[in-house]
């Protein structure tokens, strides 16, 4: 009983937390820097919104919502769309977004992957063990002031 008080005293630094606020502990050789997980999807959204081709991030709800809250002065949440889980020494990222129209998804994902790995692990020190992208929608430029389409009055069919 004494070995596994001994391991898991010596392998656990991870602090106590509520509920989606873990939170990283790092070098305590002089001190300890803790790092929540509000920190790392800040992070990876910032990260993401910086990619040329990603609209917006979120699904469909999560998108309403933010707008909603961008009514509010100060409100704009950077970590909509974003999701993570802090480990001891890594992190994982789970990213939603909306693609603008014409961009190589793939090339977008992975453009979004290259550049979320770089700020994370250069802000945290932490290993980004995944970044997971699911695209939830499609932007199209002609959506923004309600399309301009004009429509025939002539009937289709006679």
């Amino acid at each position: 009983m004494t070995t596994a008080t001994h391991a898991r005293e010596g392998s656990s630094a991870v602090a106590p937390g509520a509920a989606g606020e873990h939170s990283e502990k790092v070098s305590p050789q002089h001190g300890v820097t803790t790092i929540a997980d509000v920190v790392v999807a800040k992070i990876a959204g910032i990260a993401t919104r910086e990619v040329d081709g990603v609209y917006d991030l979120g699904g469909q709800a999560a998108r309403v919502v933010g707008k909603l809250r961008e009514t509010l002065p100060g409100a704009q949440s950077l970590t909509q769309g974003v999701n993570v889980e802090v480990g001891e020494r890594q992190a994982a990222i789970d990213i939603g977004i909306v693609a603008e129209y014409g961009v190589a998804i793939h090339d977008l994902a992975d453009g979004i992957r290259s550049n979320v790995i770089s700020a994370v692990e250069n802000m945290t020190g932490l290993e980004v063990t995944e970044v997971n992208i699911t695209v939830h929608d499609v932007h199209f430029a002609e959506e923004e002031g309600g399309a301009d389409a004009t429509v025939d009055a002539s009937p289709r069919v006679q």
